[in-house]
């Protein structure tokens, strides 16, 4: 499961003080269901990029009931969460480069809120509802989308095949404002999220679509998918 996050501001190396994080070493965060590592595998004054890389445990999720899919044992322990962009991704988000999601930045607070040229790249993302989707999704928001078939050769016979694509999206937004719509979009993508929605799940989608959701032409299916169908929660957030 890989985020990555570049730009070309100059210089590029101030994605570090945004994300609060070292271009010069690697770091890797304990998380309830894996491990997240950061790097940067390219940090000159030109461009930088920064890394998210997950590490599920598969056993960890199922200790920790850390999966909603349905199915038997077998189920539980063979999917594709381990490898695909999910809710997973979202909370390591928040949890690694949580200041940034906020806006905050200590070295360079003027800098935090600023668009800047930004490009994001999602790999292995299932995309339920096809490439339209996305489009609707990402381009109202102000981005360039692209869209591609991490394993455009596999059988066509592949029971799920069309589902999983390499997203790349780019454009001038804050970093907070990235952060916060893949956040928010990823899981809504994915149509399913690894823990239980409740009330306080409306409250969290109200504070992060907060300045953009509202008029949105997709909130209303952002909204449903995000609270997982319950038609009760969507109400609320509408």
């Amino acid at each position: 499961m890989l985020l990555t996050i570049s730009t070309t501001h100059k210089p590029a190396t101030d994605l570090g003080y945004l994300l609060h994080k070292n271009p010069a070493r690697a770091q890797a965060f304990d998380l309830t269901f894996g491990k997240a590592h950061v790097f940067y595998p390219e940090a000159t004054e030109e461009r930088c990029a920064v890394a998210l890389l997950l590490d599920i445990d598969p056993v960890a999720l199922v200790r920790g009931r850390g999966t909603t899919r349905g199915g038997g044992l077998l189920t539980q322990y063979v999917n594709d969460r381990p490898y695909v962009a999910s809710s997973f991704l979202s909370v390591a988000i928040a949890r690694v480069f949580g200041s940034a999601l906020g806006g905050r930045s200590r070295e360079r607070p003027d800098l935090a809120g600023r668009p800047l040229p930004l490009c994001a790249t999602v790999s292995a993302l299932p995309c339920r509802g096809g490439e339209e989707i996305v489009r609707r999704l990402f381009e109202p928001l102000g981005y360039r989308v692209s869209v591609e078939d991490p394993e455009s050769g596999r059988p066509e016979d592949d029971w799920e095949r069309g589902i999983y694509r390499n997203l790349l999206v780019e454009g001038r937004q804050s970093l907070a404002d990235l952060l916060v719509h893949l956040y928010v979009l990823i899981p809504v993508l994915d149509n399913d999220k690894h823990y239980w929605v409740g009330d306080d799940e409306v409250e969290k989608l109200l504070h992060r679509g907060t300045g953009w959701l509202a008029r949105h032409p997709e909130r209303e299916f952002i909204a449903r998918r995000y609270l997982k169908h319950r038609r009760s929660l969507t109400r609320e957030a509408l």
